[in-house]
């Protein structure tokens, strides 16, 4: 929470959809994960399981007020606030404004794995995002093929510099130069290719560190494990162990085993990241509140939680006339068009993390190579 922000008003909402819009923008302003949100209720002695919150924001439905409560409380207002919350909802469910059945504070928790990967539309409006949960009124697709599938865009090339051709060597130039020239060039390349040897032999072959050598082409995702490493970097994609936030971060690829990553297709040219953590099990990689904020974190959490971009686009980037030199992550149907998963602040220093940025011609802190995972 940033101090000297108002807290979204409840007083304001005069239909079920208002209400419900003003209890995600408070959850948005709490700055809370679903992680964070069912913790700090926990901690307060109230129930809240996050895939109950995720439902309730997707619904139209009057929430349970013991269930408002938890969650309004797990926000951060103050006790006055918090009883503007439920006199708003008491004074709509008077009216009979809600109709339907509301939801319960209990439900069965919702599973999603790497081999199950339906397609549904966003809840909240933001289209063609993957989803393992169906919120009122999106139609559920077939199941992702299990082949493995490549498929994505074609290549995004970066613009060429154009420029007048160096001018040719003239007829009257010296052929003794031009020697000298050329033992120049080959002196140079030798020194270069020996101490390109003498750093392997010192790294035994390896990386810095032990860790496995950095390669000029990126690789291409495919599904499967994966270790997600920043391309050009010995940087891999890592959560904080003993943290509940689910933000990821670059950290030493030899101490990013925590959680474990694979890739699921969710359609022609679109994935899900699925993340394995061992103290909440499996979730997925996403961005918040459907992308609204333009630098919201790129965190791990449950899968299926309408309010999250949870499918993305890895496109290649290179030149034309070289290798790929890495995959964009690119949210797929985000309310900020236009934006990359970027590692953000000091992109050279360990535990970075990594939020939703605007995509970059030159692509800093935006490529990634999908190595694969024994």
């Amino acid at each position: 929470m940033t101090p000297g922000r108002h807290t979204p008003d409840p007083r304001e909402a005069r239909t079920p959809a208002e209400f419900l819009a003003r209890l995600q923008a408070l959850k948005d302003w709490s700055g809370l994960t679903y992680r964070e949100l069912s913790a700090r209720a926990e901690a307060r002695g109230d129930v809240l399981p996050r895939s109950t919150v995720a439902n309730m924001l997707a619904r139209a439905t009057l929430p349970r007020e013991e269930l408002l409560t938890a969650f309004v409380r797990a926000c951060g207002v103050t006790p006055s606030e918090l009883e503007e919350w439920r006199t708003v909802r008491t004074e709509l469910a008077g009216r009979g404004a809600y109709g339907a059945a509301e939801a319960p504070l209990h439900e069965p928790p919702e599973t999603a794995g790497p081999t199950e990967a339906p397609d549904t539309a966003e809840s909240s409006g933001t289209p063609d995002t993957a989803r393992t949960s169906e919120a009122p009124g999106t139609a559920r697709t077939s199941e992702a093929p299990e082949t493995v599938e490549t498929v994505g865009p074609p290549p995004s090339w970066p613009g060429r510099e154009t420029g007048a051709q160096p001018p040719g060597a003239t007829s009257g130039t010296s052929s003794r130069i031009r020697r000298a020239l050329v033992a120049t060039v080959a002196v140079a390349g030798l020194v270069l290719a020996g101490a390109s040897v003498v750093a392997l032999l010192r790294d035994g072959g390896t990386g810095p560190a032990g860790q496995p050598p950095r390669t000029a082409t990126a690789v291409a995702p495919a599904a499967g494990d994966v270790r997600i490493r920043v391309a050009g970097t010995d940087f891999c994609l890592a959560e904080r162990r003993g943290t509940r936030t689910g933000q990821v971060h670059q950290a030493p690829c030899a101490e990013s085993d925590f959680p474990l990553y694979s890739l699921a297709t969710v359609g022609t040219g679109r994935w899900r990241i699925v993340s394995d953590h061992p103290d909440f099990g499996p979730g997925c990689s996403g961005i918040p509140s459907g992308g609204r904020i333009p630098d919201s974190a790129y965190e791990d959490s449950e899968c299926g939680d309408p309010s999250r971009v949870e499918a993305f686009a890895l496109e290649p980037y290179g030149t034309p006339e070289g290798p790929v030199r890495g995959y964009r992550i690119v949210p797929v149907g985000s309310a900020t068009p236009g934006t990359c998963v970027t590692v953000v602040g000091d992109r050279k220093a360990a535990w970075a993390r990594l939020a939703q940025a605007p995509c970059t011609p030159d692509g800093a802190g935006q490529l990634f190579s999908f190595d694969r995972r024994d």
